[in-house]
C-alpha cells in the first residue's frame, strides 16, 4: 500500500468514525462525494485492501507481446536500417501493419545497438524572425541540390516554395536549376494557391543581377531586372533577398527534411 493510499485510508476511517462528513473527506481527498461513498463500500467489503486499485499486480491489457521487439528490429533492419524512429513507424505500420510508438521504437533499436542516445550539443544560436500573421503575406522560395535518387538516376534539383506563415509547402523536381524550370514551379504555385504578398529569396543570378563590383553587389540595381525579377514585378509580388542561410530558416529546415523522407521513399519505390 502506498503512502498516498495509507493517508486516503486514514481520512475514510475518520469519515466511519463520524469525525468528518462524507463531502469535508472529499475535498482533502480532491475527489467527489460519489467517489467517497464507493470508497467506503469498498472498505467494509473487502478490509482495508479495498482501497488498493484492483488492477495492481495484474499484467496491463495494453502490454505488448515479448515476442514483438525481436520481429520488429528484425524488419528494421531488413527494410528501413537507416531510418529514424518516426519514419520507421510509419512504413511499419503501413506495410506491416505493426503500431508502436515511435519512443517505443526508438528504445528497442537502441537496446539492439541500431541507434545511440545522443545529447544535443548547443549550436550557435539566433534570434528568430517572427512569423507572419496571415498566409500568402510572405513566401520563402530556394532550391535543394542533392543525390535524390542516391546514384540510381539523373542528377535533380528540388525547387521549393513554403509560405512563412502556415508552413505549408510546394516542391518539384527539375532537371535543372534554370530560370525556365524555376518559371514554371512559380506558375503552378499561383495555379494552385494565388498571388503572395512577397517572395523571399537568395541573392542568385535567377533572382538579381550580380555585379562584379563591390559597390553593385551591396545594392539593388534598379535599371536592370532578371526574367524572374521582371515577372513578380508584373504580377505586383515584392521581393526580398536573404542576406545568410539563416534568414531563410524556414525553408532550409524543410530541405533538411527533404533530403532525409523522400529520399528513403523513392528508395523504397526504386524509383530511378
Amino acid at each position: 500500500m502506498s503512502t498516498k493510499e495509507r493517508d486516503r485510508l486514514k481520512v475514510l476511517h475518520e469519515v466511519k468514525q463520524e469525525h468528518l462528513t462524507q463531502g469535508a473527506a472529499a475535498e482533502q481527498l480532491g475527489v467527489t462525494d460519489r467517489w467517497v461513498r464507493k470508497l467506503l463500500v469498498r472498505v467494509k467489503k473487502e478490509g482495508d485492501g479495498g482501497i488498493v486499485h484492483g488492477l495492481r499486480g495484474r499484467e496491463s491489457n495494453r502490454r505488448l507481446p515479448e515476442s514483438l521487439p525481436t520481429k520488429v528490429v528484425k524488419l528494421v533492419k531488413a527494410k528501413c536500417g537507416d531510418f529514424g524512429p518516426t519514419l520507421a513507424c510509419e512504413y511499419l505500420a503501413k506495410d506491416d501493419a505493426v503500431e508502436v510508438s515511435k519512443e517505443t521504437l526508438r528504445q528497442w533499436l537502441i537496446a539492439a545497438g541500431m541507434r545511440r542516445g545522443k545529447r544535443r550539443e548547443v549550436e550557435e544560436v539566433y534570434v528568430w524572425r517572427p512569423r507572419r500573421s496571415c498566409r500568402g503575406e510572405l513566401v520563402q522560395w530556394d532550391t535543394a541540390v542533392h543525390d535524390w535518387l542516391e546514384g540510381r538516376g539523373p542528377r535533380l534539383y528540388l525547387v521549393a516554395m513554403i509560405d512563412d506563415a502556415t508552413s505549408q509547402a510546394y516542391a518539384r523536381f527539375v532537371g535543372q536549376d534554370s530560370t525556365e524550370e524555376n518559371l514554371r514551379v512559380l506558375w503552378r504555385y499561383l495555379e494552385r494557391w494565388g498571388r503572395p504578398v512577397e517572395f523571399y529569396t537568395d541573392k542568385s543570378s535567377l533572382f538579381t543581377v550580380n555585379r562584379p563590383d563591390e559597390e553593385a553587389a551591396d545594392e539593388a540595381v534598379k535599371e536592370e531586372w532578371t526574367q524572374i525579377g521582371r515577372a513578380l514585378r508584373e504580377l505586383g509580388i515584392d521581393w526580398i533577398a536573404a542576406h545568410s542561410p539563416q534568414a531563410k530558416g524556414r525553408i532550409e529546415r524543410f530541405f533538411g527534411t527533404a533530403q532525409d523522407r523522400p529520399v528513403k521513399g523513392l528508395r523504397i519505390a526504386k524509383a530511378g
